[in-house]
């Protein structure tokens, strides 16, 4: 089987195995390259409030560095928790206020006393 240089290297195949999806690596890489973008905007400023890039490259672009990072397990893909519900947030919030109109206290307020 041949093989064609790309115009990226790494190449996108190697970088699926880290990510569950395409689109997960799409919003990994780009999240870093915007911290990178980030920390050489700052540089003259002294300020030092984000993150570095984590490998020597060649490249100067961005996106590149982060999918560099990637493939070498610099920068990994964390699952977040699960947001709650709107309907969920919305309900608890009535209670409270409910509860503080009629005067009853909360279990929270309950086991703090």
């Amino acid at each position: 089987m041949r093989r064609y240089d790309t115009l990226m290297n790494p190449e996108i195949e190697g970088l699926l195995d880290t990510t569950e999806s395409k689109f997960g690596l799409v919003v990994l890489g780009a999240r870093r390259a915007r911290q990178i973008t980030s920390y050489f905007g700052q540089l003259g400023e002294g300020l030092g409030a984000s993150v570095p890039p984590q490998i020597t490259s060649t490249s100067r672009k961005p996106l590149s560095i982060a999918f560099e990072e990637v493939s070498v397990a610099k920068i990994v893909p964390i699952e977040l928790p699960d947001e709650p519900e709107i309907e969920e947030v919305a309900e608890v919030e009535a209670d409270v206020v409910m509860n503080e109109e009629s005067g009853e206290i909360s279990p929270e307020d309950d086991e703090s006393a």
